[in-house]
């Protein structure tokens, strides 16, 4: 029994030590993007109006440090529409795009992903704000607002290096106690048949997918992509967990927004609804990765 324990131990530090570098230069890359760039995405946002869902489509594909937490406070200070919020939530990647990267999976396979969560996020923000206007008939007011508040999300303050650090340590953390569950759960049951079942539940392993992308935190993202290279759920079940998953941004929605209380729990359906949806539709349609 102790052996086991070990082996499950040493498998999953190994798994997760090997990845540290890529992580770590994958990051680096990402912060000194958001410093070049995170201020002049979230003005073009601000400025899009009815436009917005595309916008945030677009821009929510690329890695930015809390930039689902920035679009919640630009929704919570009725700057952006519901539908702009939507496709943020929706196209942003979070912790996919490093993890993918450092398991060295094909560039095309990622653009992939990443085009089909984009122009997912687009499609359905644009349903979304159309739903608002015309069910619900609530005119969107814009207004300019001071303070977003997004630096305590994304500790901007700590320079590149340190925040690169950081997020390092911690998806490695995420990763290795990640991987030793899964090794757990894939020993005691068995590869084929854990697989098997997971890959044979159509519906059922979207809906499912979906519900763990809801867990506002990066860990979200990290399962849902562990398990599809781990090839324990498929292609429509990956693209389920990773639509829905918007990292803190719903918490920070909840937090910001609190007076709203119904449009955020809106919001947070349609987001579910529409990533089962499209997960289900890659099924159907064959599409892998």
């Amino acid at each position: 029994m102790f052996d086991l324990l070990w082996d499950l131990l040493f498998d999953a530090i190994l798994d997760s030590v090997k990845l540290l570098p890529f992580l770590f230069i994958t990051y680096l890359v990402m912060e000194w993007l958001e410093h070049r760039t995170g201020s002049r995405t979230q003005a073009a946002i601000r400025r899009a109006g009815k436009t917005g869902p595309f916008l945030g489509g677009v821009l929510g594909v690329f890695p930015q440090c809390g930039f689902s937490a920035a679009a919640s406070n630009l929704y919570a200070g009725g700057v952006i529409t519901a539908g702009t919020l939507a496709a943020v939530y929706l196209s942003t990647s979070d912790e996919m795009l490093p993890i993918f990267v450092s398991w060295d999976v094909p560039a095309r396979t990622i653009l992939k992903i990443l085009f089909l969560k984009m122009l997912f996020g687009i499609i359905s923000g644009f349903v979304l704000d159309f739903l608002y206007r015309n069910l619900i008939r609530k005119e969107i007011r814009y207004k300019n607002i001071h303070s977003m508040c997004e630096s305590e999300h994304c500790h901007c303050e700590e320079g590149i290096f340190i925040s690169a650090v950081r997020h390092t340590l911690q998806i490695t953390l995420f990763i290795f106690l990640i991987t030793l569950v899964l090794n757990g759960v894939i020993m005691g049951i068995g590869e084929e048949n854990l697989s098997g079942f997971l890959l044979n539940m159509p519906v059922i392993g979207e809906l499912l997918a979906g519900l763990v992308g809801l867990i506002p935190n990066c860990a979200a993202s990290v399962v849902i992509s562990q398990m599809y290279l781990e090839g324990l759920i498929g292609a429509g079940p990956m693209m389920s967990g990773l639509l829905a998953s918007a990292g803190v941004g719903i918490l920070i929605l909840c937090r910001m927004n609190k007076k709203h209380k119904k449009q955020n729990v809106g919001i947070i359906a349609f987001v579910y609804l529409a990533s089962v949806s499209w997960g289900i539709l890659i099924d159907i349609l064959g599409i892998t990765f």
